[in-house]
């Protein structure tokens, strides 16, 4: 049973390292980087539910006001002196089945138009439940606390997130945007910036990226091979990679379509052999380990529990290095604590110590 069991890895473990292999030429720009300028907007405003069996917010300041002033703005004010006073209140004291309550909706990155349809959430202030409520308005401002431009308003019935978290639901195609949101991705000189994806993101990557982005602009775009492309295409820093649009590329008054042609062609790109440095993804909770690439640990005597991890010269103990590499490896490591049936928890307690100590020659991630 055991021969075929590792049979059958080896087979999936070849499997997949021929399609790594296979596709670790084939990375495009698009995959590792996005667009400076296109990020994601959270538009946010206060809102009210109603419609609650009795779970909203009984005698509760803010609900009251914010019902007060709905009804006025629909033309059936309580108040008679336009002011939230003494009888406004008494009026709204006994209402228990409405609650005030924080609306957000998330625009992405490319943009929303006027009449978009998009997802809101809702967080109650205050009341016992949202359960079987409905969002009656909520008028959602931008990220500038400056800007009080309504760009979408939402109503509409809420779903809870969690059964077990009532104050908390959504609203699924709930918010409407009133205003276009757009996004501003080339400078006023005419410059597109690239930012890699933080788990790409590194100094060695940029500079691969800016020189293979270098040489597609010299080919498509100079016309005269003595000019310096590095006045054209510039790794700014560890994330950045900025390209200047060639001016007949630019856009203009009435077209777009050079401008966009010219990104896409640029985001096409591919990138060969564009590695980070290399990782180690620890995830506390699940207990998972990833090591990305040859991951060298430093000499190190380590006793943890009832365990001796030794990676010097001394023979008394379970050897985990190679005898034809220089440096013990931590995938090696990682398999002998695994033969010696040593806890996920543990392993992730020894790597945590490694990396304090210096001895862990690689990026630690802790998830």
């Amino acid at each position: 049973m055991h021969g075929i069991k590792l049979t059958a890895l080896t087979t999936l473990l070849m499997t997949v390292l021929a399609g790594v292999a296979a596709g670790q030429n084939d990375i495009r720009l698009r995959d590792i980087a996005r667009i400076k300028g296109q990020e994601e907007n959270v538009l946010r405003g206060p809102g009210l539910v109603v419609g609650l069996n009795g779970t909203g917010a009984q005698n509760d300041p803010a609900t009251m006001r914010a019902l007060a002033r709905s009804l006025e703005l629909m033309g059936n004010p309580i108040s008679q002196t336009g002011r939230f006073d003494d009888a406004t209140q008494q009026a709204l004291r006994n209402v228990k089945n409405a609650v005030s309550v924080i609306v957000t909706a998330t625009v992405p990155a490319t943009g929303a138009r006027s009449g978009d349809k998009l997802d809101c959430h809702v967080s109650a202030l205050s009341g016992k439940s949202l359960l079987g409520g409905r969002l009656a308005f909520a008028s959602l401002q931008g990220p500038n606390t400056q800007d009080n431009t309504v760009y979408a308003v939402c109503e509409g019935p809420i779903q809870l997130d969690m059964a077990g978290q009532p104050m908390v639901g959504h609203v699924i195609g709930g918010c409407q945007m009133v205003r276009d949101v757009t996004t501003s991705y080339v400078s006023e000189d005419g410059w597109v910036t690239f930012v890699l994806d933080p788990n790409h993101a590194g100094f060695y990557v940029a500079m691969e990226v800016a020189e293979q982005l270098g040489t597609s602009y010299s080919e498509d775009y100079m016309r005269d091979a003595r000019e310096d492309v590095h006045r054209y295409v510039q790794a700014l820093d560890a994330a950045n990679i900025r390209v200047q649009i060639p001016k007949e590329s630019r856009r203009t008054t009435t077209s777009h379509g050079a401008e966009v042609t010219f990104i896409g062609d640029l985001m096409d790109t591919r990138i060969i052999f564009a590695e980070p440095e290399a990782r180690v993804v620890v995830n506390t909770r699940t207990g998972s380990i990833v090591v990305d690439g040859d991951v060298a640990i430093g000499d190190v005597l380590y006793t943890h529990r009832n365990l001796t991890v030794d990676t010097q010269s001394a023979t008394s103990f379970m050897a985990i290095a190679d005898g034809q590499t220089t440096r013990p490896k931590l995938d090696r490591l990682l398999e002998a604590l695994s033969n010696l049936k040593v806890s996920a928890d543990d392993k992730i307690d020894i790597i945590r110590a490694l990396a304090k100590a210096g001895k862990l020659h690689a990026k630690l991630i802790i998830l």
